[in-house]
């Protein structure tokens, strides 16, 4: 594992964490009936992130930044490998990016502070749409730990199959094998 994979690896883990904590709230928003004591607790929550210091959404942000660097950094090989694992994590990294951007922040800022024309029902709505992005963010986020899973899986496999193939053809692993052609002129000319 190289520094690329370590990076998107640790940013996907990092935020899978921070979503996890989230799912506390976001199960029992989305799943079970809106109580006063749900409502109180996810907004208490998203409240409490909303306003967390700058020094910790500078962080998720840099996190966030160095692992999209870190998958474009993975497609400078242009393999197959390359293509089909990086560039679908780098897809579904994107997703989860544009699903937090779009999705996450406003919603979160609908909660937090809320406008003056905003009502209660427009608040738990937000809360809901909020607790449903970050449940869509964190399929993503797995989807690109399983494709560099899969990733890793398939680089394994086939240094395994080259070894054996040299091992098997020793003296031919680097030459390609002679034609019928070649070894019917090489008859005929005795």
């Amino acid at each position: 594992m190289g520094f690329r994979q370590a990076a998107v690896l640790s940013s996907v883990s990092f935020f899978l964490g921070v979503l996890l904590i989230c799912l506390n709230v976001d199960y029992r928003v989305l799943f079970t009936p809106l109580t006063d004591d749900v409502l109180r607790d996810g907004f208490e929550f998203y409240t409490t992130f909303y306003n967390s210091p700058p020094a910790i959404k500078a962080l998720m942000h840099a996190v966030m930044g160095m692992g999209a660097l870190g998958l474009c950094g993975q497609l400078n090989r242009w393999d197959e490998s390359a293509i089909f694992f990086d560039g679908s994590s780098l897809a579904a990294y994107i997703f989860a990016m544009a699903v937090y951007i779009s999705v996450g922040i406003p919603a979160s800022r609908s909660v937090a502070i809320p406008r003056p024309e905003d009502t209660r029902a427009s608040q738990v709505e937000a809360l809901r749409v909020l607790s449903a992005g970050n449940t869509i963010i964190i399929v993503c986020l797995g989807a690109v730990l399983a494709l560099q899973a899969g990733e890793e899986y398939a680089r394994r496999i086939e240094a395994k199959a080259k070894e054996d193939f040299e091992r098997r053809h020793p003296a031919g692993a680097s030459k390609a094998p002679e034609t019928s052609e070649d070894t019917t002129e090489s008859k005929k000319d005795k």
